[in-house]
């Protein structure tokens, strides 16, 4: 009788010229309830022959409550590269390595990206084993639009870059997330509120956990809420993006700084043909082609 295909074991070897090299498998892990993990994950970590975990204490604890014997060893931040090169070498001799990171999927937010891009580069073979992820969490918990997001991860701590990736946000249209820890939470939400203004959000805190909270708000309330209590839990920030009808608005009035002649001149310095930059002036004021004709026609009068 032959076997189901859900019953066939992922860990066929890939050839390579005359080697046999093995595979990367990028493992989700829960991201607090253990019952979130996948079965397809669980198989996969007793199956391959080496998991990297991004700090090996913490992934311990996770391996001997599903009784998972499997060695370990550490892949992070401060040796991605230089371990990356070690961990090719034993998949091009034929080894299978299981990804995972401290919580939720790897690639996402962590050193698993640069493994990912490396084993590609060197011709290994990579799978990623779908599972959960806070940031998706968060979105779908929020209550915000879902459709089109921004994933921002932790802002940069460079005061510089951190103020340019902000003032990039000003005028994204789609939902925003961020990671943020709690000690760091108050100042970040002052940052957003300088630069992005007072917007609509959601603020995930201890997701899947037993504690778990989703606190839709503003920017504004969210400080002041912050003034007296002191945040607590890992936090994922969902905050809403600017409305394309604000951006249309903004867009309009800057022009009402300059004459509607001044504003003709631009166009038709460039070679439009005065009908054609008639036609883009009223665009950008957001009035009827019409209206500028007559004015023009008033002032020349």
């Amino acid at each position: 009788m032959p076997k189901n295909e859900s019953d066939t074991s992922d860990m066929d070897c890939c050839v390579k010229g005359e080697i046999m090299s093995g595979k990367l498998y990028l493992c989700a892990t829960p991201i607090g309830n253990l019952e979130d993990i996948t079965l397809r994950v669980l198989r996969t970590l007793k199956e391959v022959d080496l998991i990297a975990a991004e700090d090996t204490r913490n992934s311990i604890k996770l391996l001997n409550h599903f009784d998972i014997k499997t060695p370990m060893t550490s892949y992070h931040e401060y040796n991605k590269i230089e371990k990356a090169y070690t961990l090719i070498e034993k998949m091009n001799s034929g080894m299978n390595i299981a990804l995972i990171t401290d919580a939720g999927t790897p690639g996402i937010s962590d050193p698993g990206e640069e493994l990912a891009a490396m084993c590609y580069e060197a011709g290994i073979e990579v799978t990623s084993l779908p599972g959960p992820a806070a940031c998706i969490t968060a979105l779908t918990l929020s209550g915000l639009p879902t459709r089109r997001f921004a994933f921002e991860a932790f802002l940069p701590m460079d005061k510089k870059e951190r103020r340019e990736i902000l003032q990039e946000l000003v005028d994204e249209t789609r939902t925003i997330i961020i990671y943020e820890a709690p000690h760091k939470l108050v100042k970040t939400l002052k940052d957003l509120r300088e630069t992005l203004g007072n917007r609509r959000m959601t603020l995930c805190r201890e997701l899947t956990k037993k504690h778990e909270t989703a606190f839709r708000t503003t920017i504004d309330e969210l400080i002041a809420h912050y003034e007296n209590e002191k945040p607590l839990g890992e936090c994922v920030m969902v905050i809403e993006g600017k409305s394309r009808q604000e951006l249309k608005e903004e867009a309009a009035a800057s022009w009402e700084e300059i004459t509607i002649e001044d504003h003709m001149e631009i166009y038709e310095s460039k070679g439009l043909s005065r009908k054609e930059a008639m036609k883009q002036v009223a665009k950008d004021r957001g009035v009827s082609k019409r209206d500028v004709y007559q004015y023009l026609v008033n002032i020349e009068q």
